[in-house]
């Protein structure tokens, strides 16, 4: 039974909007139109500015904008990150049991839903009122705060309510999932089109338009490396590259053969990936670094000569980058040069956000019952045994004993690896963001593919566990 804290949070869920799941079958193309209203109106609100806020100057937040979602000084100013954050919290209870949760059982799984929901509503109230009250808007009154803070709050709840249309059958995948993607598909192609120019350097802003205007003036160099920060063009090779390299990792897998006990000649296999946990210990260790920032940007603007601001570190309020402090080795520089100018900073980082992308691997595995034990008893539970041995738990467990602790580990650090080093070479979208939205597509890629499968040939649902 879950705890008595998640008790009280189910309760108060009771008042707050709610998205009633499908009591019929929902058709493909009704999924594809919810899928897409649910993006077209997250759209919409980033471009929706923030009513009574006016001439803001500089980002504090720039470098986490693609991760969560959000866009400065709109509706979507806080994105997705209060929701991530909430569900990082409650995983990390969960992991600590200090609160119990078994997920075996559906009562537990919808308090721990709804304590999920009442917590991020929680968190775009807090993280609002932080950002008015840390200065980030600038001097407000008492009633263009409270204006502010009310939109904020608003957009969150819609926010979450898109994402459970989403997710509760109406749509496709992940309302949360489907976020990302839009938002670093419009920084990729802001990067790469964005026809506004000159910029400086007497080129257009973005990368494709400027390197074929460079073509034109036969000044191809000027657009390989690009001082200002601007988009260029070793940007977008590198993230070409890091989508190739993430491709082909997606398709490497371990194929543990099976046979059915009651289907005598049936032959297949169970896959196991080398992307065993997909990206999700990146998103939990982005939300914990970005939540670090978060605090010691807050304290920089607002308590600098703190004793907390001094170990933090402080946070240029133009520029968005850390002066010192432990956030200093939190984020990760933004270009090759900056590597080579501070060698320690990259390799700390890149050791830090590996490291917490394992811890969090693992966590994650134990968490959604995806170890070696809880597989094991799904393959029973389905009449599956692995040929050569008896029809029990424990030696289907000791051969999936054989990869499925490895490949978590592996999982985890190779994603680690890749967002972290990624980073440095500047690419569109950034490294993090490109490894999200790679993993997000690849699975819609196998969900749409299998709607169309079971809405073409409607007696494979059961066998395809959705009967």
């Amino acid at each position: 039974m879950a705890g008595r804290g998640l008790e009280a949070f189910a309760s108060l869920a009771r008042v707050i909007p709610e998205v009633e799941k499908p009591t019929r079958k929902v058709q493909f193309k009704e999924k594809i139109f919810w899928t897409a209203s649910a993006v077209i109106i997250y759209l919409i609100m980033a471009e929706i500015p923030l009513y009574g806020i006016a001439g803001l100057e500089g980002d504090p937040f720039a470098m986490m904008r693609v991760i969560f979602a959000s866009e400065r000084g709109t509706l979507m100013e806080l994105g997705i990150g209060p929701i991530v954050t909430a569900g990082l919290i409650l995983q990390l209870l969960a992991g600590s049991k200090i609160i119990q949760i078994d997920r075996s059982k559906a009562r537990d799984r919808a308090v721990f839903a709804a304590a999920n929901k009442v917590l991020a509503i929680i968190m775009f109230g807090f993280q609002a009122a932080v950002f008015i009250l840390g200065g980030m808007y600038g001097p407000l009154s008492t009633s263009i705060a409270l204006l502010v803070f009310f939109q904020l709050l608003v957009a969150g709840i819609i926010l979450i309510l898109l994402d459970e249309l989403v997710q509760k059958g109406w749509g496709l995948g992940s309302g949360i999932s489907l976020f990302i993607v839009a938002g670093v598909t419009k920084s990729i192609y802001w990067s790469s089109f964005a026809p506004i120019g000159p910029a400086g350097d007497g080129y257009l802003v973005g990368a494709i338009l400027a390197f074929f205007q460079s073509i034109m003036a036969n000044n191809v160099q000027a657009t390989l490396i690009r001082p200002m920060g601007l988009p260029d063009m070793v940007g977008f090779i590198s993230m070409l590259v890091i989508f190739v390299i993430l491709i082909y990792a997606e398709g490497i897998r371990v194929d543990v053969p099976i046979s059915h006990a009651r289907f005598r000649g049936f032959r297949g296999s169970y896959p196991i990936k080398f992307f065993y946990v997909s990206v999700i210990p990146v998103i939990l260790a982005s939300a914990l670094f970005a939540n670090v920032y978060f605090i010691s940007s807050i304290l920089s603007s607002r308590f600098p000569n703190s004793f907390l601001a001094e170990i933090l570190g402080r946070v240029d309020a133009v520029t968005g980058q850390p002066t010192g402090g432990i956030v200093y080795f939190l984020t990760p520089p933004g270009n090759l040069q900056a590597v080579m100018l501070d060698p320690l900073r990259a390799l700390v980082y890149t050791v830090l956000f590996a490291g917490i992308c394992v811890v969090f691997a693992k966590l994650w595995v134990e968490l959604t019952g995806m170890t070696s034990r809880d597989v094991a008893k799904q393959l029973i539970g389905s009449g599956v045994q692995i040929p050569g041995f008896r029809r029990s738990e424990q030696p289907i467990r000791e051969v999936l004993d054989r990869y499925i602790p490895v490949m978590t580990v592996l999982s985890g650090l190779s994603v680690g690896l890749i967002a972290a080093v990624a980073n440095f070479f500047n690419p569109f979208g950034t490294g993090i963001g490109i490894l999200l939205t790679t993993s997000i597509i690849w699975q819609y890629y196998q969900l749409l593919a299998k709607e169309r499968i079971e809405e073409m040939y409607p007696g494979l649902s059961r066998l395809l566990g959705r009967g």
